[in-house]
């Protein structure tokens, strides 16, 4: 993954938030809720509804296997599952494929559910964060054991700001597939799907350290995204609500 929060998995952990971890197949789930309203059956409910979610997804995807292998927008047809219309909508609005927002639309859907149970809940999979907190916190940024910025800096983020998708492309680290080569590209948005697929398609275009400012301006024209940090080599670039402090 290109970035870290803090206080998941294998970071030091706030000692005000409880937290589990939820896996179906390559679904991998960190889960943390305040630990007033925690219970422990919240794992089973996390693990039901993801279950649920993806024999949904896969049974379309047998059906209609372009929207898989997609790099381009996918138009799904009427009765698509809801998840799949939530993802082929996120990828459409910035050109890329639906399969890009794969990650957060299940954050966010058991971010969403949780909700309804919990005053504070964070969720991560493959690095694709849904936050709805009560008090600050800090991301720390990692982007490659090579960049000078990694684990020096931290985005805070206000209560007042979430419900929020915090999503991040590589071309260096971590599995996600990028045509770039940033070492990383985090993208805020109310929307986690579209904060995903914004930033495959921001960190496509970035090559070199000069395709840094000319991202950003890019992302600017791209509605409901809040913020955007670009990191390619020794160079940082900064748009919209983006507070960086330390770790």
């Amino acid at each position: 993954m290109s970035y870290d929060i803090r206080f998941y998995r294998h970071q030091k952990k706030d000692k005000d938030l409880s937290s589990f971890t939820a896996v179906v197949k390559d679904t991998d789930l960190w889960v943390g809720v305040d630990s007033k309203s925690y219970r422990p059956e919240f794992k089973t409910k996390v693990e039901d509804l993801v279950w649920k979610e993806r024999r949904g997804l896969e049974d379309f995807i047998r059906k209609e296997p372009e929207f898989k292998t997609s790099l381009e927008p996918y138009l799904v047809p009427p009765g698509a599952p809801s998840l799949a219309v939530i993802m082929a909508r996120a990828g459409n609005q910035v050109g890329v494929g639906p399969m890009a927002a794969v990650a957060a639309a299940f954050a966010e859907l058991v971010g969403k559910e949780l909700m309804k149970l919990a005053e504070e809940v964070i969720v991560e999979n493959g690095g694709d964060l849904f936050l709805k907190i009560k008090k600050k916190r800090k991301i720390s940024v990692y982007a490659g054991e090579d960049s000078p910025f990694s684990n020096r800096l931290a985005l805070e983020v206000r209560p007042s700001e979430t419900p929020l998708g915090i999503c991040t492309s590589s071309g260096i680290v971590g599995p996600s597939y990028s045509k770039g080569k940033a070492h990383g590209v985090v993208v805020v948005s109310p929307s986690t799907p579209l904060a995903d697929a914004a930033a495959t398609y921001l960190g496509n275009m970035i090559m070199d350290k000069e395709d840094v400012e000319k991202a950003l301006e890019e992302s600017k024209k791209i509605s409901d995204i809040k913020g955007v940090l670009i990191i390619k080599d020794d160079k940082l670039g900064a748009w919209g609500k983006i507070r960086l402090t330390s770790p």
